[in-house]
């Protein structure tokens, strides 16, 4: 039990670290949230926890497929608060799109077998 809530201290840390600095210098915001902070901290705990590292490789793996649909959103909500939408319906929009695209890349991965996701 321990263990799980240094991990959540420890992501929680970063997460509030990010959003504080945003609100300072958006390029040092956007460049800490840029990195793989989430993923990078999920595989050392998934590594930790299981000693696999082919199992961590397939989760790497699965990521990068993965952020190619995430990507979407940083298109669309911020194009969408630029059309006057406001917050939170360029949020839902991005998320929708980013939602959307993710089953598309499900749909993607069966149809061709390719077998993204570990």
């Amino acid at each position: 039990m321990a263990t799980l809530l240094f991990k959540v201290l420890i992501t929680a840390i970063l997460v509030v670290a990010i959003s504080e600095i945003g609100k300072r210098s958006i390029f040092a915001g956007a460049l800490l949230a840029s990195l793989p902070l989430t993923s990078l901290l999920a595989l050392v705990w998934l590594y930790r926890d299981t000693g696999d590292a082919l199992q961590a490789a397939q989760l790497a793996q699965g990521i990068f497929w993965l952020v190619l649909p995430s990507l979407l959103f940083f298109l669309v909500f911020p194009l969408g608060v630029k059309a006057g939408w406001g917050f939170w319906p360029a949020m839902c929009a991005g998320i929708a799109c980013t939602v959307s695209a993710y089953g598309g890349m499900v749909v993607f991965d069966r149809s061709f077998d390719l077998k993204l996701f570990g």
